[in-house]
């Protein structure tokens, strides 16, 4: 096995492994959310006001989940784009050929391989 398959170019396998977990987990989630967005809809038509629909609404509310698990999966998939981008570093690539790949600045390129707070939503 050479170098480029080999030691830290795993964390870009194990990252896409836990992007694939966070993926399954988002669209459960987000399935979740979707039939309670219909009983939503249901209560609406059915007459039940705003208030009493969200006063009843389990916490955390729909809005919040939604937006927590898409969160989750930003922080995720910002790790893997750390993660390829290291290794496709390793394998020689300069800064401005995985710029290229991925499509954005070579600023972000280098700002990403350097930051392990990279993995929070594109800045």
């Amino acid at each position: 096995m050479d170098a480029a398959h080999s030691g830290d170019a795993d964390a870009a396998v194990t990252a896409l492994v836990d992007l694939i977990e966070q993926l399954e987990r988002t669209s459960a989630e987000l399935a979740s959310a979707v039939e309670r967005a219909h009983e939503i809809v249901a209560l609406r038509e059915d007459g039940r006001s705003w208030q009493e629909i969200v006063s009843d609404e389990e916490r955390p509310l729909i809005i919040e989940r939604v937006s927590r698990v898409l969160a989750e999966l930003g922080t995720a998939g910002n790790r893997v784009r750390r993660e390829q981008a290291r290794a496709l570093m390793r394998e020689d690539l300069t800064v401005t050929a995985v710029s290229k790949l991925f499509g954005v600045t070579r600023q972000r390129i280098s700002i990403l391989v350097q930051d392990e707070s990279a993995e929070g939503p594109d800045r």
